[in-house]
């Protein structure tokens, strides 16, 4: 009888480094955000079970270009990429959630020391690790549940990574103020440490209408995405909205460059949450995300002033996405 081929070795399930992160207490947030002269909600909020649906939706709206174009530039050029990346590397992603971009790299990295999966939120950081496991048997996955805006100790690897990599997929980095985003970047800086490197997914400026259309779709996904939060509030915090006394817009704001994401109130109206009254005129909104767009040059110098030389970049034929690499160097800032 043949013998039969050697089995990989299987890892156990990955072991989580929790560092108990805060989630903050929605209540009181809430309530800061509508007692405000300008109204707001915190975004991170947006993703409750439901928010989170929505928004794999969104991603695949005809309207919304950002992740099959980031997609299509990674599959597009990653023979490129990995070559860049170099030997060894442990990759570490930051809000990693379903690590569904992640694949792109590791099916293309046999040789990477590990990966590092960070989130805030521990059920799916668990679930995707242990799923990540089964598919990737023979890589060491380190899930780390934490804050990933503030300093985190990186688990090592048991083998010795060439350097490490952060991995920033999706243009999340829009959704900081930019001095908010330049403080992430310092951190990723020292997460990355000596010789370590950045690989960003960066939404390029562009023509406002494109911009209003993915924040706005045809298909009503996102305006779902957003009335979600006052559905959520209502649910979880006793509140009043009614629905449809409000409207969902996208809003290109020039002097920032970036796309906002406001609730609107059709009429005038008073909402309680948890027993407290908020009062809103007709046209009165609430912000409640906002997506920020670069340049290359703008965005590689504000990189460079957190300590990051650019290396690479790779854009669609459309410039409408851009995916850079950089490499920490101290000199830069």
């Amino acid at each position: 009888m043949p013998d039969s081929a050697p089995q990989p070795a299987r890892r156990p399930a990955p072991r989580l480094l929790d560092l108990h992160p805060p989630t903050g207490d929605f209540l009181e947030e809430v309530r800061a955000g509508l007692d405000a002269p300008r109204r707001t909600l915190p975004c991170k909020y947006l993703y409750d079970a439901k928010g989170s649906q929505l928004f794999d939706g969104i991603t695949e709206a005809k309207d919304y270009y950002p992740t099959r174009t980031e997609v299509g530039i990674l599959r597009a050029n990653m023979d490129d990429i990995v070559e860049s990346l170099q030997d060894d590397p442990l990759v570490i992603e930051f809000g990693s959630g379903n690590s569904s971009k992640t694949h792109l790299l590791l099916d293309n990295l046999p040789d990477a020391a590990g990966y590092v999966p960070v989130d805030i939120s521990r059920d799916h950081l668990v679930d995707a690790a242990a799923r990540l496991q089964s598919q990737y048997p023979e890589l060491e996955i380190l899930p780390v549940c934490a804050d990933f805006t503030e300093r985190i100790p990186i688990p090592n690897p048991e083998q010795k990574p060439g350097h490490r990599v952060v991995f920033f997929p999706g243009s999340t980095i829009g959704n900081f103020e930019r001095h908010e985003a330049r403080e992430l970047l310092r951190t990723m800086a020292d997460d990355a440490g000596e010789d370590g490197g950045l690989l960003i997914g960066v939404d390029l400026e562009k023509d406002p209408s494109i911009l209003e259309r993915a924040y706005d779709d045809s298909e009503g996904v996102t305006a779902a995405f957003n009335l979600n939060l006052l559905e959520r509030i209502n649910r979880e915090l006793e509140g009043t909205f009614d629905l449809d006394a409000w409207r969902h817009r996208a809003i290109w704001n020039p002097d920032e460059a970036r796309i906002e994401m406001h609730l609107q109130s059709l009429r005038d109206q008073t909402v309680s949450v948890a027993g407290r009254e908020h009062t809103f005129t007709e046209g009165e909104t609430i912000h409640t995300e906002n997506s920020h767009k670069y340049s290359v040059d703008r965005f590689a110098e504000m990189a460079r002033g957190a300590g990051f030389r650019l290396e690479r970049v790779w854009t669609d034929a459309d410039a409408l996405f851009s995916v850079h690499l950089y490499w920490v160097d101290r000199d830069a800032a």
